[in-house]
């Protein structure tokens, strides 16, 4: 993690304030149908800008990002960018119950962007960060995952062997029919 860069992006946020107004980039997530193999659900994004007015916090402005807001708040986006880069794989922290927006937002302020780095961080590396906790909550999180993608993996394997054993006994049960043309050699025998 590079908390030097962090850092200066939050300088240059503070430096180039666009008259009282705020921007944060952020991706608006959409959950697919996929899976991952810890059978966590996959999203896709769509980059969106959020834009207030610094005396009105209440007054929102949430939008598609263009062009015109990336060249208006280019230390904003470049933030944003740099999240995005760290955050490529896994699965993104805001999805999850466990994680208040604070929890959310302080590990992104350390660099961590996802479940998955979130729970391999080491212990002395969480404490370190102050997330000792978050990090926890994650490797528990993912074991259950696991636990609940290995019983779905079972109940399909279940469901294809009992349609197997089904076909068998509908095609021995057809074997065990006698037919008519061994009726009548056991006559004529």
């Amino acid at each position: 993690m590079d908390f030097a860069t962090y850092q200066n992006l939050i300088d240059q946020t503070k430096q180039h304030c666009d008259d009282g107004v705020i921007a944060k980039f952020y991706d608006r997530l959409i959950k697919t149908d996929q899976t991952t193999k810890d059978g966590l659900p996959v999203f896709k994004s769509i980059c969106y800008c959020e834009i207030r007015l610094r005396d009105n916090t209440s007054e929102v402005f949430d939008q598609p990002a263009d062009k015109d807001k990336i060249n208006r708040f280019p230390a904003e986006y470049a933030r944003y960018k740099l999240m995005q880069t760290k955050a490529k794989e896994g699965t993104p922290l805001e999805e999850f119950a466990f994680l208040c927006a604070q929890e959310v937002e302080t590990c992104k302020y350390r660099g961590i962007f996802s479940i998955e780095a979130l729970a391999e961080l080491s212990d002395e590396h969480a404490k370190e960060l102050g997330l000792r906790d978050e990090s926890l909550k994650a490797r528990q999180f993912i074991a259950q995952s696991r636990k609940i993608k290995q019983g779905i993996d079972f109940a399909a394997k279940e469901a294809e062997y009992l349609k197997q054993i089904s076909e068998l006994k509908a095609e021995l049960a057809c074997l065990k029919k006698p037919s008519k043309r061994r009726k009548k050699d056991e006559i004529n025998s």
